[in-house]
């Protein structure tokens, strides 16, 4: 059991590395200390004979220490009339490319729905926001395939060499998605192409992995 304040210390980077990209939802200190605690119990939980790096093995630990801590809170609820309005405007977009030949802008969606263009933007921001809490940059794609420190400390090179051998429009939107954490509304602009095509292409992607992995 390490309890050493100091050699704690030393990783705390770890902590903000986690923390920084919530605290526009949550309480800056309420994270440090959650993902403290998940720093000392990483400590005391290490294994120094199990070829697995602290620094690695610490990341996951606090990071699961801090998911939990956000999927308890009830600061993050998001109003379901909100989840319904951006059904809608989903519903929306991919009509309105077809027709219009181009990715819709708010204004767009907002006259075909006849809704207020800041209700379209809230509900939009809305959604956005559960995704980048829901897609940590690097890992999402490990949490995707429902991998424990174990398998990613064992087994992790037989996903990235799968990966590898993905096209490369295929591996750009899993880059996107799910090491630059972009959410398939921004990877739509970003590559040019309706939401629902990238929508489908990652289901595709996915399924193709996971059968190639059994």
């Amino acid at each position: 059991m390490i309890n050493n304040v100091d050699e704690i210390l030393k990783y705390e980077n770890i902590v903000y590395s986690i923390i920084n990209k919530y605290t526009y939802y949550f309480d800056s200190d309420d994270l440090y200390q959650v993902g403290m605690i998940g720093l000392i119990n990483a400590f005391n939980n290490y294994q120094d004979d199990k070829n697995t790096k602290f620094s690695s093995y610490a990341y996951f630990y606090v990071l699961g220490t801090v998911k939990e801590y956000i999927r308890n809170t009830n600061m993050m609820k998001v109003s379901k009339e909100l989840v319904k309005i951006n059904t809608k405007v989903e519903k929306a977009r991919e009509v309105l490319t077809q027709r219009l030949g181009k990715v819709p802008d708010d204004d767009d969606i907002a006259l075909f729905l006849e809704i207020d263009v800041n209700l379209v933007r809230e509900a939009s921001e809305a959604n956005s926001m559960i995704e980048s809490i829901e897609n940590d940059e690097g890992l999402s794609i490990l949490n995707t395939f429902g991998y424990t420190e174990d398998y990613y400390r064992d087994d992790i090179q037989d996903l990235k060499n799968e990966i590898e051998k993905l096209s490369s429009y295929e591996q750009d939107i899993i880059y996107k998605r799910y090491t630059e954490g972009l959410t398939q509304s921004q990877v739509s602009k970003e590559l040019g192409i309706n939401q629902v095509k990238v929508s489908r292409t990652e289901k595709e992607i996915l399924t193709k992995l996971r059968t190639r992995l059994m």
